[in-house]
């Protein structure tokens, strides 16, 4: 291969954008930084002003990757409008990767029996709501883009989590949330595979993050004694690699599938 075959196949790799859900910290950094590693250009999504992620910003372009922050609450109309315009631009079109990342836990854990409306409209309206219409949005960009071009390549990842099936009845509201990002994966796969764009389902483990800090000593005992089969927490650049590698399309006939990345949690074991 010559070093201009080698610089057009860079380019070529580079012009794919990545959207990414809450990419600034935790689980979504970790996914960020893994597909700019591999030559993404790279749109990270999150709630705070981008003054406060320009650390996060700055590790990324250290990888060579084209980065960019487009701050928005994918919970609101709104903030899915702005968004899908920030990546749209950045993008020159349609982005190839959408990665349904951004989550909240419930802001004080509460038994089912207990939970209130304004925590289950909280959690579930960014997890599950914000994740469902943020994919139509992009979904129909991708689509109108394949019809204008049949070589544009485009999938989607939904991170989920163990809770998906795993029950917590102290965060019933994100369980749910959860459980229901997961039938959106089988939904988008069944809708889109008439055109080419696989959707897959990323589900976690107990993975080390803000999210998790404060039940750390928790965690941190229960793997001790066995919890996972793999002993040791999961991290975020464990997701990302996983991540990493459904976006290069080493899957191309598995669209809808569960990647597990939780150490052996959810084998049965007696």
């Amino acid at each position: 291969m010559t070093e201009d075959t080698r610089q057009k196949t860079k380019d070529v790799a580079k012009a794919r954008c990545a959207l990414v859900t809450g990419g600034s910290r935790g689980i979504g950094f970790g996914i960020a930084n893994a597909l700019a590693a591999e030559n993404w250009d790279v749109v990270i999504n999150g709630v705070r002003d981008e003054s406060s992620v320009s650390e996060s910003l700055e590790k990324l372009r250290e990888t060579g990757a084209r980065v960019a922050y487009a701050q928005g609450d994918i919970g609101s109309a709104e903030g899915r409008s702005s968004i899908v315009e920030t990546a749209h631009v950045f993008a020159g079109g349609s982005i190839n990767l959408l990665v349904n990342n951004a989550g909240v836990a419930p802001k004080e854990r509460l038994d089912i029996l207990d939970t209130t409306e304004e925590s289950y409209d909280f959690v579930v309206g960014t997890n599950l709501k914000g994740s469902f219409f943020l994919t139509q949005a992009i979904a129909n960009e991708m689509i109108a883009a394949k019809f204008n071009d049949d070589a544009f390549s485009a999938s989607i990842i939904n991170v989920t989590s163990i809770s998906s099936t795993v029950a917590s009845v102290n965060r019933g509201e994100y369980c749910i949330a959860k459980a229901g990002l997961s039938m959106v994966t089988q939904l988008f796969a069944t809708r889109l595979g008439e055109v080419g764009i696989p959707v897959y389902e990323v589900r976690p483990g107990v993975t080390m993050t803000d999210m998790t800090a404060g039940v750390s000593e928790k965690y941190d005992k229960l793997i001790e004694e066995g919890l996972c089969v793999q002993p040791r927490w999961g991290y975020p650049k464990d997701v990302g690699m996983a991540v990493a590698s459904l976006a290069r399309g080493d899957f191309p006939y598995s669209t809808g599938q569960v990647v597990m990345v939780d150490g052996g949690l959810t084998i049965p074991r007696l």
